[in-house]
């Protein structure tokens, strides 16, 4: 059993499901904070979801369901004050005050929010991958604050991360690069005649031949502007405070053979076949939409066929828990790697590996979209956001959304420093306990006596202040950071409601003990909620 109440209570109606409706013990079991606060600290609806289904009253339901799982519930009314049907068929629950409070010594210690394991599982997240064709723009951006996050996640719940980089360094947008820098360096601009027709017209080419002091030689140029790039793009991820373990070559996986094998190995599987001078590969039979060509036919390899060399490596340098961060125009990349890992016939399962698909961002400047930068030509980058509104906001409102949601990052809203910021509201949160504490030299919390914290605010406060390691377990579990961004808004709304309304520093030396150390709980958990996603927490604003 899970030792904080609200995952007690839905492992006991998990295991009064199994009981009461076995075909449905797999339903999950969610809780949600009513608006009112008079309909008690948390509500499940899970008699209302399934009474259709098991063609049962929904009040009956809810009875029966939850009798079945306060069974096995021993320590129910010693961390509750009860429960009621409510409603069509809401069963709301309201926690112990003495409950609430306690979790305010827990916030006050080391790791605060952090768990460990006996056994670690070692998880490789690969993200960004960003071709060295250019800058990284605000799509990589995204998924560099989505994986670095995921990355802290993870390990905070005891796991060992191990951050990579793939390379895309061969094939045909490498040469248009070459060319592109070589056509600069001839004096040919995009759009002039003898210009390469899927060339790049960035001015950072401009930069690119500038830069170059060699030959006229392409692979020369091309070797030179792909390290020219991987340095550019090395600057924006410091700056953004990203960084990796691993960078994997995609050009490696040639010239160590690794692509020649897993062509031969799916030959070999029988899975394969010819047509139009073509080799083919049955991903047919994996659950992909169609057979998928490995081989063209003037003897070059399509796309996938690499992917799928470089996630057998992945398999083989012993990572079982694999996840991948892309963007949604790659969703079609999904179903042919896995398909191709296969037919391999290796030993790897099905689901293998994991993906995070991210969605488009648009940026948003003076009212208008931003779709050109002056440094890239076609899109905005991620150094242009950075100058714009620094790191902080550009980690805090790239995670502020699902990752399959769109976005609008609004750059003017970004700079604001009003409530409606959210990482300006979040942050000034932070600096306002602190704020406090500069006007006091009382540091002892260890005494304090928590039960006379008694009014609404301080036990709601408390009580959102106790969910802390849940959230940050299921961030890490489900594999969605933006859960933290909404916990941060939330904790700081309910802190500054808290400050407006209630004196502090009082005369009352226990009171003030007391709501000193519900300030430093807050101030903790803040810090530690920034950090898991990168986000500094400012004493001062």
């Amino acid at each position: 059993m899970a030792s904080d109440p609200k995952a007690r209570l839905a492992d006991a109606y998990r295991t009064a499901l199994a009981k009461e409706a076995p075909e449905h013990a797999d339903f999950e079991v969610a809780f949600e904070k009513p608006r009112q606060p008079e309909h008690g600290d948390f509500a499940c609806s899970i008699a209302l979801q399934l009474a259709k289904r098991l063609k049962r009253n929904p009040r009956q339901l809810a009875e029966a369901l939850t009798s079945a799982a306060l069974a096995n519930y021993p320590d129910f009314k010693q961390d509750f004050l009860g429960y009621e049907i409510a409603g069509p068929g809401f069963i709301n629950f309201r926690l112990n005050p003495a409950l609430k409070l306690a979790a305010l010594r827990h916030a006050l210690e080391p790791g605060w929010g952090r768990a460990r394991k006996e056994k670690p599982e070692s998880v490789q997240l690969e993200f960004v991958s960003a071709n060295p064709t250019g800058p990284l723009h605000v799509g990589h951006g995204r998924q560099a604050a989505i994986g670095d996050a995921l990355a802290s996640l993870i390990e905070s719940q005891g796991d060992k991360v191990t951050r990579e980089f793939y390379y895309n360094d061969a094939g045909a947008q490498i040469q248009n690069l070459a060319l592109s820098v070589q056509s600069r360096r001839r004096g040919l601009k995009p759009g002039d005649a003898g210009w390469p027709q899927d060339g790049y017209a960035g001015e950072y080419i401009q930069d690119i031949a500038d830069a170059y002091g060699g030959t006229d030689d392409l692979d020369s140029i091309r070797r030179f502007a792909v390290d020219y790039l991987r340095k550019e793009q090395d600057i924006d991820l410091r700056e953004f405070g990203v960084r990796f373990d691993v960078y994997y070559l995609e050009s490696s996986l040639y010239s160590d053979g690794k692509v020649e094998e897993v062509v031969k190995a799916l030959v070999a599987s029988g899975k394969t076949y010819v047509k139009d001078g073509a080799l083919w590969l049955r991903t047919t039979e994996y659950g992909d939409d169609k057979d998928r060509v490995v081989r063209k036919s003037d003897g070059t390899y399509t796309y996938f066929v690499p992917d799928v060399a470089y996630h057998l490596t992945k398999w083989r340098r012993g990572f079982r828990k694999v996840i991948n961060i892309q963007g949604t125009d790659h969703m079609g990349t999904t179903a042919r790697v896995r398909a191709g890992l296969q037919a391999l016939d290796a030993g790897i399962p099905a689901g293998y590996p994991d993906y995070v698909m991210h969605s488009m961002v648009r940026v948003m400047r003076g009212g208008e979209e931003v779709k050109i930068s002056k440094r890239a030509g076609s899109y905005v980058t991620l150094r242009d956001l950075l100058d714009w509104v620094g790191r902080d906001a550009v980690r805090f409102f790239l995670l502020s959304r699902r990752a399959d949601a769109d976005f609008v990052f609004d750059v003017d809203l970004a700079r604001a420093q009003t409530d409606e910021n959210p990482v300006y509201y979040v942050q000034y949160a932070h600096a306002r306990v602190c704020s406090v504490f500069s006007k006091t030299d009382s540091r002892d919390f260890a005494n304090a006596q928590l039960s006379l914290l008694t009014n609404e605010r301080e036990l709601a406060l408390a009580q959102r202040i106790g969910e802390f390691p849940g959230v940050v377990a299921e961030a890490a579990r489900e594999l969605s950071p933006h859960s933290i961004t909404f916990y941060l808004r939330s904790l700081a709304a309910e802190f500054h409601s808290y400050y407006n309304a209630e004196r502090i520093l009082v005369d009352d030396e226990a009171l003030r003990a007391a709501r000193l150390a519900l300030c430093a709980a807050v101030r903790q958990t803040l810090a530690s909620g920034l950090s898991l996603i990168g986000v500094s927490a400012p004493e001062k604003m």
